[in-house]
């Protein structure tokens, strides 16, 4: 297995429909991103190589701007390594580009922050239909009333109430919500957030009380005293995970 002892650091940005895998994060038993990369990277450098990504999405969650980052005692060009993972990788993962970059480069650590996307489709459809990249919801939602409780969520706050904990460590609950945005094509509402950090499953909570809103059970003025409770049962339910997607990490200009 290569470490950071290793020559070279290797940046990858890469897209997926994470409708088939068990999450991005490498996991004993289960089809994961992680675990389907490593195989393939296996296969191009000729020895096991761990890969460090910018965070875990979870079961069928997608991305479009994943980061990942690996050493390697390898003179491999990023160009063929874009090529040659892709010839081996199934079609629901692509590497978009691939740059060597500073040993200090982390994928994780260096990030500024990171752009989520959910995706609802708001419309009724007759008979069983499967939407791997949306959450299909019938009932009419008010985006107006919607945009108005996501302005309550802009700032620096502590998230308490949007984050699940299933037994895990969290640093720090307060995170800085740079923008959030709510836009309609046709049928689609799409919900974009930025903000220096996440708590688990944090947008999929946000997205559940919006639509919480957007349904005339929660009013817009509510929002301030959500936070403030940093009770998770005040919030709305956890949206699903098929309308979340990932599409960008942020660095400092000095950090790539």
């Amino acid at each position: 297995m290569t470490d950071s002892s290793s020559t070279h650091n290797f940046k990858l940005i890469l897209q997926y429909d994470g409708a088939d895998y068990h999450g991005s994060q490498l996991q004993v038993g289960v089809r994961t991103i992680q675990g389907v990369l490593e195989e393939a990277l296996e296969k191009v450098l000729g020895v096991k190589t761990r890969i460090h990504a910018s965070g875990r999405t979870d079961a069928g969650v997608h991305a479009l701007g994943q980061v990942v980052h690996f050493f390697a005692d390898s003179d491999t060009a990023p160009e063929q390594l874009i090529g040659r993972l892709n010839d081996l990788l199934p079609e629901d993962i692509r590497i978009l580009s691939a740059e060597e970059v500073p040993a200090t480069f982390h994928s994780r650590y260096g990030a500024t922050s990171k752009v989520y996307r959910y995706t609802i489709l708001n419309s009724k459809i007759n008979g069983r239909y499967r939407a791997t990249s949306a959450y299909v919801f019938p009932a009419k939602l008010d985006l107006d009333r919607m945009r108005k409780a996501a302005e309550y969520l802009v700032g620096t706050h502590d998230f308490s109430a949007f984050g699940v904990n299933p037994g895990r460590e969290v640093k720090s609950p307060v995170k800085t919500i740079k923008r959030l945005e709510l836009r309609q094509q046709g049928n689609y509402i799409c919900i974009e957030v930025e903000a220096d950090g996440f708590l688990y499953k944090m947008v999929r909570s946000i997205v559940g009380t919006l639509v919480k809103v957007g349904v005339g059970k929660t009013e817009p003025e509510e929002m301030p005293a959500i936070l403030e409770s940093k009770d998770r049962c005040r919030a709305g339910a956890t949206a699903p995970p098929q309308g979340l997607c990932l599409v960008e990490v942020k660095y400092p200009p000095d950090k790539t």
